[in-house]
């Protein structure tokens, strides 16, 4: 796999991580470079692009917002473990739950989860629909359309639940109708040009 990271350029980003942070986005690079060629999980053109198309694009969310303390946190459709994995190294205080209908994927996300000892992860193979709790932020990677994401994952989040939805191109029609949304272009954050059509959309439940 040929190597992308620039820990100059996610310290650039993120001022404020810790080298143990750090470490473990390093770490994520032979652990999926090992993990994806067994079940793939992430398309090989992609998998060399692993630092930009994947953990940075997840830490988007995190130049928008800042997850609590015990703060309970869905990735719903987490494929190969985005946005969650990066933004629960990010977040260790915070309580993630990864989930995905396809479990081969939910396999290799634990697996990654174990090999990078995350306490605060827990990966299940299910859909949305399956889920019963109540989590304060919902987050998403081009599952689907935004008003069809919603629809999914609205039982899950509380008046005042968030959710962060990473998604490309144009869709200012498809979201007309909610009120309570910010869309961020994730380009004024990261200067990759890979970045110039992603956007991230912010949503708040009313």
């Amino acid at each position: 796999m040929k190597e992308n990271f620039n820990l100059k350029e996610l310290s650039e980003y993120f001022p404020f991580l810790s080298k143990v942070k750090i470490d473990l986005y390093n770490e994520m690079f032979p652990i999926y470079e090992y993990w994806n060629l067994r079940i793939n999980v992430i398309s090989q053109k992609d998998i060399e692009y692993l630092f930009v198309r994947h953990i940075l694009h997840s830490l988007a969310i995190a130049k928008v917002y800042t997850f609590k303390t015990d703060e309970k946190i869905i990735d719903v459709g987490t494929g190969g473990g985005f946005p969650g994995i990066p933004l629960s190294i990010m977040f260790p205080d915070s309580e993630f739950t990864l989930i995905d209908s396809i479990g081969k994927k939910v396999k290799v996300v634990d697996e990654i989860v174990k090999a990078l000892n995350l306490k605060n992860v827990i990966a299940q193979k299910s859909r949305s629909n399956e889920i019963k709790g109540r989590f304060e932020c919902i987050t998403g990677r081009a599952v689907t359309a935004f008003p069809q994401f919603y629809e999914q994952v609205k039982h899950l989040i509380p008046k005042s639940g968030k959710i962060f939805y990473l998604k490309g191109g144009e869709f200012e029609n498809e979201i007309s109708r909610f009120k309570s949304l910010k869309v961020f272009r994730i380009s004024d954050f990261f200067k990759d040009e890979y970045f110039e059509t992603k956007k991230l959309i912010y949503f708040t439940k009313n």
